[in-house]
């Protein structure tokens, strides 16, 4: 494996981007190819976007991913409570805040709309992707530090931020659709998601190499489970 790249002296992570110099995290999405590129352009990504996506294939995703967001609010509240500072905790709050009501609403919405019951909502049964990804936060919390949590933070957010980007322009007419590719395309997310780069662009390259190496393969897994969550929507529950 090649070396990480080590931050520039001024403002690692952020200078870097503006530098085009390479960031950590680029080069951790690199160590994760090719299943970066099989995520964000998952097959499930182009149908959601042209509406060819079956109904019941979106059901299936959603009822899983509202189990996967249970668990990424307990991270997020981790990750507020080892951010190096005030800043970085205000902006993972904020955050926080809005997976907990505008996101958490959009859920409920369509599970109305797609006719999910209320014990789907609550106690689903778990595909294995669902459950590798609720072992992986564990792990990271368990980790003890700020930058094993962002490892997976990042990946979350990352992959959500690239496909939906990529289909923006596209206007499925339901509004589970069109709504899903709003809440992880518009200029307020897209911010946040290169905040919180920054946020292990910065911290990442000063680790240990016991723990970058740690950080890669939770990113690394992190990526498999996001392509393998998108897979498992095409499987039928029965």
């Amino acid at each position: 494996m090649p070396p990480a790249p080590q931050p520039p002296a001024d403002t690692p992570g952020q200078g870097s981007a503006a530098n085009g110099e390479p960031r950590f995290t680029d080069w951790l999405r690199e160590q994760s190819e090719p299943t970066w590129t099989q995520a964000v352009e998952h097959r499930f990504t182009r149908e959601l976007a042209d509406e060819t996506l079956d109904d019941a294939v979106f059901r299936r995703y959603l009822v899983q991913d509202y189990s996967f967001v249970d668990r990424f609010v307990g991270l997020l509240g981790y990750a507020i409570g080892r951010a190096p500072d005030l800043a970085a905790r205000i902006r993972l709050s904020h955050f926080l805040a809005g997976v907990t009501s505008e996101e958490n609403t959009y859920f409920q919405r369509s599970f109305d709309a797609l006719g999910v019951a209320e014990k789907e909502r609550t106690n689903p049964e778990l595909k294995q992707p669902t459950r590798g990804f609720h072992e992986l936060m564990k792990e990271a919390w368990e980790a003890g530090g700020y930058e094993e949590i962002l490892a997976v933070l990042v990946v979350a957010e990352w992959v959500y931020v690239s496909w939906a980007t990529a289909v923006k322009d596209r206007s499925p007419s339901k509004f589970y659709f069109s709504e899903w590719i709003d809440l992880h395309a518009n200029d307020e997310f897209r911010d946040f998601v290169d905040w919180l780069r920054g946020q292990l662009d910065a911290h990442g390259p000063a680790l240990s190499p016991d723990r970058r190496e740690a950080v890669v393969q939770l990113f690394r897994r992190a990526v498999r489970l996001e392509k393998e969550f998108f897979d498992a929507a095409y499987e039928d529950d029965s």
